[in-house]
């Protein structure tokens, strides 16, 4: 079996229930309970949820008053994201004791290619296996982890044999692996496309393979060329270790809807206050400020203006946001507000970045361990 781009060791840890397992960790009375971090009010909104609630149906992003419904037993607590950071710095320090090549995605999972490492190991499904051991000395919390060839199959991979486990797909078994794999697994296909994706008789990743690039790229827009490659093992995004914010935005959510622009600029003027702290923090302008509503029916609506020159100061971002919120007439009552700023003055150097590696073939043999 012969692929034409350049193989690499690539492993997805991805930390089990993570911030309910942090709440877990620091309060022992709250292990083995349903537990949901989040917001338990009429308008709260789980963040997190335990596995002991996954049972009864409670996920992330639903309302505290469903999730309440769906399991009356479960506990909530208010998030704490400071602390969350600092366990998620620790378990990235013993990240980097195998590689530099780590690319973050969140708080809680993060990409890391081994193909070259500091521990000369050979083997990324060994790497995976000390690096998930150590987190749990360390942290005392379970990582999952996927490896493969590269990052989309190793994403998909590490949701395999959650919680407390692993899963590698070698290369002379990858192109097996996603012709069998479901098309509602394959990362980056949501319900609505995978409901597409049925009507189109597509189900499964052998079905995807049947369909060529035109076919693909008139149903699902420039994701076409993307699901015609990585139902063939192809994925040539390399781990970035710098990865780059493409927009820096705060939002918040009212226990009450607001009914008129006037209640929504103090609102906003917060707004604005939080998003200058995080622009200082990264360090970034920015040139389009986009205001996001979200009214009461759930719907939610952007407003976006580009202007001629780089911003972070609030009162510039407050300025655009009160323009936009008065672009044209509210359809509703708004539960939610929220301001970014994006076309960062970071982007130019992303376009610095080195072109990606010179194609070459490389014969899969088994002497390539994984």
């Amino acid at each position: 079996m012969d692929f034409d781009f350049p193989l690499r060791k690539i492993i997805h840890v991805d930390m089990d229930a993570f911030y309910a397992s942090v709440e877990q960790l620091d309060n022992p009375e709250l292990k083995g309970k349903p537990l949901a971090v989040g917001g338990g009010a009429k308008r709260g909104v789980v963040s997190a949820a335990s596995y002991e609630a996954r049972k009864f149906g409670v996920r992330s992003a639903m309302s505290g008053f469903l999730a309440k419904k769906r399991c009356p037993e479960l506990i909530f607590v208010r998030p704490r994201f400071d602390r969350y950071k600092e366990i998620s710095q620790q378990i990235r320090a013993i990240f980097y004791e195998y590689t530099d090549l780590v690319e973050p995605l969140s708080l809680d999972e993060a990409y890391l290619d081994v193909t070259q490492n500091k521990k000369g190991n050979p083997s990324a499904s060994l790497i995976a296996e000390e690096i998930r051991a150590k987190i749990l000395e360390n942290v005392g919390l379970t990582a999952s982890a996927g490896i493969s060839i590269n990052k989309f199959i190793a994403k998909v991979a590490s949701d395999y044999n959650k919680p407390n486990g692993q899963k590698t797909v070698p290369p002379e078994e990858v192109l097996e692996f996603l012709e069998n794999l479901d098309i509602r697994k394959f990362y980056g296909v949501g319900k609505v496309t995978a409901e597409r994706m049925y009507q189109l008789g597509i189900f499964t990743g052998k079905d995807l393979k049947t369909k060529d690039v035109d076919f693909l790229t008139e149903h699902f827009g420039k994701s076409g060329s993307f699901y015609y490659n990585v139902v063939r093992g192809i994925h040539l995004s390399a781990v970035k270790p710098n990865r780059i914010a493409k927009s820096v935005g705060a939002e918040r959510t009212f226990s009450d809807n607001l009914t008129s622009e006037i209640f929504m600029l103090e609102k906003l003027e917060n707004i604005a206050k939080e998003l200058e702290k995080r622009l200082k923090r990264y360090d970034v302008s920015g040139k389009t400020i986009t205001l996001k509503i979200k009214y009461s029916d759930f719907t939610t609506q952007t407003r976006s203006k580009t202007i001629a020159y780089y911003i972070s100061d609030k009162s510039l971002i407050l300025e655009t946001a009160k323009e936009l919120l008065y672009q044209e007439k509210l359809k509703d009552s708004v539960r939610l507000l929220g301001i970014s700023l994006s076309n960062l003055n970071t982007d130019k150097d992303q376009k610095k970045e080195q072109k990606p590696e010179e194609k070459q073939r490389f014969s899969v043999q088994l002497k390539f361990d994984f």
